[in-house]
């Protein structure tokens, strides 16, 4: 297990926090459904935007170098949403193997042609793979959304059964009140961001093993 920034090349965000806490109680029930509003609507309900730009690809080639992945892979993604990353490893490894689960019926309909095939509705906390199927799972930025504290122990878990060698996720973390207070005003669904610390020691409690880095915004 360690932890390690494969995600350095994508774009930073340029929007300020504060905007986010500004949201207002409707916007906020609109996010947590998870549909068009959260995914396609404006900041305050969520992403403000979310379409295909490519923006993965270099991701996908870290993922590729530092994992040795090939056309003899498997991929998991799990939160997959549009499944961008899925379409980017199968055009940078024809023939790999991939897979992307998510809960938001709206993303899965809204994912690329090549993504489609390969995407599924699922939890992350009940996977719907056998045990070690997969060279590497993916999680990035996702398990702090929705899940209760418990149910990200079980999506962990989860995680660990479902891959046979290497799992990474991303996942909201703060080290300190300034950090902690800037995702307090950065969620609008996310319900589980611990500090860094109770991160490491739920890893070690759930037998999480696998390599992991903290999403601050």
């Amino acid at each position: 297990m360690a932890k390690v920034n494969l995600l350095d090349t994508l774009p930073k965000t340029v929007r300020p926090v504060v905007e986010r806490s500004q949201v207002s109680a409707e916007d906020r029930l609109l996010s947590w459904k998870l549909d068009k509003e959260y995914f396609d609507g404006t900041r305050q309900q969520g992403l403000g935007g979310y379409y295909y730009d490519g923006r993965w690809k270099s991701v996908v080639k870290r993922f590729k170098e530092y994992y040795e992945l090939n056309s003899e892979s498997k991929v998991l993604d799990v939160g997959c949403a549009k499944g961008f990353l899925i379409h980017d490893f199968l055009e940078e490894i024809p023939g790999i193997t991939v897979a992307g689960i998510d809960i938001s019926e709206y993303a899965l309909s809204n994912a690329t042609d090549k993504a489609k095939p390969h995407i599924c509705m699922a939890n992350a906390k009940e996977l719907p793979f056998p045990d070690k199927y997969f060279d590497l799972v993916i999680s990035i930025n996702s398990l702090h959304n929705i899940l209760e504290l418990e149910e990200v122990k079980n999506a962990l878990r989860e995680i660990e059964r479902v891959s046979r060698r290497h799992k990474y996720i991303s996942i909201g973390a703060y080290s300190n009140g300034e950090e902690k207070n800037k995702l307090d005003k950065w969620a609008v669904v996310a319900t589980t961001y611990l500090h860094c610390d109770e991160w490491e020691k739920m890893f070690r409690e759930v037998g999480y093993t696998g390599d992991y880095w903290w999403f601050k915004p």
